[in-house]
């Protein structure tokens, strides 16, 4: 049995920002939530995907919109449990546990917060093992899980309930919600049993987001590099070392879309790479040749400390490490390629995994 401490909710919010791929909210409020939660109601529980009873409900938690609006729209605190009540009380039933829906620095850490508000464990797993912009793009909707009921709060005390035909409807109605509230709510959704959650979840998501950012901080600690660590966990690669020379955002669909131009340094010098987002990074161009895309992760690392930097937080002049790392499998097939894939998300390429990608550029 393990509990989450203040301590471990530090490596969290780092090292899921770094699954987060450049989305997931901002990991500085997710941890202060999450640990503020923590010394007022206890540690945490984690628990396997195994120990939750088939026939009993997990509801996940977690925050929707555009992650940049909340550096000014500061949630209250009460948003993430009142979602949370309120998908309980549809089904007239108390749940089991939570769990979060994707990895991210906030979204990640906002289940934290509900667990231990609440007195619940929380599961060792998520719906992505990484952060995709879109309601329907989770593994438990292609196994068939449906998104609604839903219900979305914001901090000035508005819920809203979706009851809807499809996720895809789900999506669409609750980011016109999110855009009405501000840009920005907390939600509660994807309500299964344990039978369900133990066929369709990506399993130890948040161990291994507390392994990747113990990594990091200890490296910090000792004045060494955490680049390679990181990678050597993640199974990554090392895409690109350069300085960030332009950035372009736009907030009114509720998402952070935009691109990044880096100029490459040291070893990179000479080169450039071009990077385009959707709340997440989806597609990096290398000297006009992609060289890491969508569903694979594609991050952003502070080149002296090797902290992640969220889209929201991307700005002139920083140096970076941009590092690329495979996805789940599931990603891969045909059904979640048509979710995720980046011609789903309007660009004219075919998926190709990043080590091949890699492999080919090396020769």
């Amino acid at each position: 049995m393990r509990y989450l401490t203040t301590r471990d909710i530090d490596y969290l919010a780092i090292g899921a920002a770094v699954l987060g791929s450049g989305g997931g909210g901002d990991p500085y409020l997710g941890r202060l939530m999450a640990q503020r939660a923590i010394i007022e109601k206890g540690d945490v529980r984690l628990i396997e995907v195994d120990e939750v009873p088939d026939e009993e409900l997990v509801i996940p938690s977690a925050m929707m919109g555009a992650p940049a609006v909340m550096l000014e729209k500061l949630p209250n605190g009460q948003e993430p449990e009142k979602a949370f009540r309120a998908v309980e009380s549809f089904f007239g039933k108390k749940a089991f546990a939570t769990m979060s829906i994707e990895a991210g620095g906030i979204n990640s850490c906002i289940p934290v917060y509900t667990a231990a508000r609440l007195g619940l464990p929380l599961v060792d797993a998520d719906g992505m093992g990484r952060a995709f912009p879109e309601i329907p793009m989770v593994t438990f909707s292609i196994g068939g899980v449906s998104a609604s009921p839903m219900v979305c709060c914001d901090e000035k005390g508005n819920k809203v309930v979706l009851e809807t035909i499809n996720n895809a409807w789900v999506e669409t109605l609750s980011r016109t919600v999110t855009v009405a509230m501000g840009l920005s709510s907390m939600i509660g959704l994807y309500v299964m049993n344990g039978k369900t959650l133990k066929e369709l979840s990506i399993r130890g998501t948040i161990s291994l987001a507390i392994e990747i950012g113990k990594r990091i901080i200890q490296s910090n600690e000792r004045k060494i590099s955490p680049v390679d660590s990181i990678l050597k966990v993640t199974e990554g690669y090392r895409l690109f070392e350069g300085k960030v020379t332009d950035v372009q955002r736009d907030l009114t669909t509720g998402f952070v879309r935009g691109k990044a131009d880096f100029e490459g340094i040291d070893g990179y010098r000479g080169s450039v790479l071009n990077l385009e987002f959707q709340n997440e990074n989806l597609v990096a161009w290398l000297d006009n040749e992609p060289c890491a895309m969508v569903p694979d992760l594609i991050t952003i690392l502070d080149r002296e400390s090797g902290s992640p930097i969220t889209t929201e937080h991307l700005r002139y002049g920083q140096r970076t490490v941009i590092i690329g790392m495979p996805c789940a499998p599931i990603w891969r097939t045909g059904k979640g390629l048509n979710q995720v894939g980046p011609r789903y998300f309007k660009y004219d390429i075919d998926y190709e995994p990043i080590e091949d990608l890699v492999k080919r550029r090396s020769l």
